[in-house]
């Protein structure tokens, strides 16, 4: 069995306004869900992705109203690293983020930056000759936009048992000093270990709380076995509405998942009709009025778009 890269990646922020307005307008993704946290449907649960909403785009964040700004430390992942089709692209991410007043370090054809609450991005031309899995956006051109992601950096309590995992347990190939390759069919993806910082993280907003690797319903039980039978504790497989789930925590600290590829976000509503409205997964439709009525009111960015026309 061979995973197929990073199938998403959820992060933490205390804002969801302005969590929507950068990831929907500033780079260009589509609201792929706007959903609850279905362990604590209190707080929103916010997908971004490509204009399908596909896995290897799905960046999510549970949002908590005032939630401190976190810190990144050992046993958390620092930086989101996104493909992009060329240093073309590159240039024009370097002007756009400038224009919106966010700062950009540039090098080489590799371009950093942060989210409004510190959340770590990093630009990359994709040389994978992978599938782009691009939204479309009126002010970002087609070859410009992001393809998905590249990989995910992480600082690790123990860089050796890290690898060990990745390699023994995941099926990673090394690819490069403390990177690891994981590659299915379909697409891959890596994962990168980092020196950690001499201070303790802190979760917050702007950090990273687990990263997921691809599979396909067929082989998401037979994940759950070989996991079982390594001895590695884990969640057992969990419906998560959109796809299943099987979460462990890797010996350097950092929470993985296992998610399948079934059955994607238009089990709700039609590709069109996407992120247009709070979707509740089946067991938490009773509650809506009581859910909504604490949620922050959030706009639909396309039909907000649309409007400006």
């Amino acid at each position: 069995m061979k995973l197929e890269g990073i199938h998403h990646i959820t992060a933490i922020t205390s804002d969801a306004p302005q969590n929507v307005d950068f990831y929907t307008r500033v780079l260009g993704l589509r609201m792929a869900a706007k959903t609850v946290n279905q362990d604590d449907p209190s707080v929103y649960h916010l997908f971004y992705a490509d204009e399908l909403g596909r896995a290897g785009s799905d960046i999510t964040f549970f949002e908590y109203p005032g939630a401190p700004r976190g810190r990144t430390g050992p046993g958390m992942v620092h930086t989101i690293v996104w493909r992009v089709g060329s240093a073309e692209a590159i240039d024009f991410w370097e002007r756009r983020l400038d224009d919106e007043g966010i700062a950009a370090e540039r090098e080489g054809d590799v371009l950093r930056f942060a989210d409004p609450e510190g959340l770590g991005h990093e630009l990359a031309v994709d040389a994978t000759g992978d599938e782009p899995l691009s939204a479309e956006h009126p002010e970002v051109p087609a070859d410009f936009a992001l393809r998905g992601f590249d990989a995910v950096r992480a600082y690790s309590f123990d860089a050796d048992a890290t690898g060990t995992l990745l390699e023994s347990l995941l099926g990673a190939t090394p690819a490069g000093e403390r990177a690891y390759e994981l590659r299915g069919e379909r697409r891959g993806g890596r994962y990168v270990v980092e020196p950690a910082p001499d201070r303790r993280g802190l979760q917050g907003a702007g950090t990273v709380h687990h990263v997921a690797f691809g599979t396909t319903v067929a082989e998401h039980p037979e994940w759950y076995e070989r996991i079982r039978v390594a001895g590695v504790h884990s969640s057992p497989i969990i419906d998560r509405h959109y796809f299943h789930s099987i979460y462990f925590r890797e010996p350097g600290g950092v929470l993985f998942e296992i998610a399948d590829d079934g059955p994607g976000f238009t089990v709700d509503v039609p590709l069109e009709e996407l992120g247009s409205k709070v979707i509740l997964p089946p067991q938490l439709e009773p509650r809506r009025a009581q859910i909504e009525a604490i949620l922050t009111p959030l706009p639909d960015p396309r039909a907000s778009r649309t409007a400006q026309r």
